[in-house]
C-alpha cells in the first residue's frame, strides 16, 4: 500500500477491524520510511456481470433498475413490500452462481418474468406487456389464457379470484 504522504510502499498494519458484518477490512497502517499513519478499508469486490442487449450492446448488469421493474409490476399488488428487492436478489445470485460474466438481456427478462409468475399474475402480465411488447389485444388474451391453463382445476390448482 502506498503512503498517501511520502509515496513509499512500505508500510505495516497497526490494527484491524471488521466492518459491515465482515463485509469490509479496516486497517491502520504506518509508513515505514516517514512514519506517518494512514487508514484503508478492503472490500470483496463480485465479478463483473455483463448484460448483452438485443442489439449486441454491452452494459454492466444493474440489480437497482432490475428491482425497479419489478417494483412497478407489482405496483399496489397484494404481496410483501421487499418482494421486488428478494426477487431482483435472487436473480443476481442465480445470474452469478452460473459463473458467466455475460449473459443475454433475454434471460434476465425471462428469469424476471418467471418469478413474477410466481409472485403475482397481474404483475406478471403488466411485466410481460412491456418486456415482450405485445402488439395487439391478442397477443395479451393469448398470454392471459396461458395463465388460466396452468392454474386451471384440471391442473390439481384451483383458479385465482380476485
Amino acid at each position: 500500500m502506498r503512503c498517501p504522504q511520502c509515496a513509499t510502499r512500505d508500510s505495516r498494519v497497526v490494527d484491524s477491524r471488521d466492518l459491515d458484518e465482515s463485509a469490509t477490512i479496516r486497517r491502520r497502517r504506518e509508513c515505514a520510511a516517514c512514519g506517518s499513519r494512514f487508514t484503508t478499508y478492503e472490500r470483496v469486490e463480485a465479478a463483473r456481470l455483463v448484460v448483452v442487449k438485443r442489439d449486441g450492446t454491452r452494459q454492466e448488469f444493474d440489480r437497482d433498475k432490475l428491482a425497479s421493474g419489478l417494483a412497478k409490476a407489482l405496483t399496489r399488488r397484494p404481496v410483501a413490500d421487499d418482494a421486488a428487492e428478494r426477487a431482483a436478489d435472487g436473480i443476481e445470485a442465480e445470474l452469478r452462481a452460473s459463473g458467466n460474466s455475460e449473459v443475454p438481456s433475454s434471460r434476465v427478462g425471462a428469469m424476471a418474468m418467471d418469478r413474477l409468475r410466481g409472485l403475482d399474475h397481474i404483475a406478471y402480465i403488466r411485466f410481460a406487456s412491456v418486456y415482450q411488447s405485445f402488439e395487439d389485444l391478442a397477443d395479451l388474451k393469448r398470454e392471459v389464457d396461458q395463465l388460466f391453463a396452468e392454474d386451471s382445476p384440471r391442473n390439481g390448482k384451483r383458479a385465482a379470484t380476485r
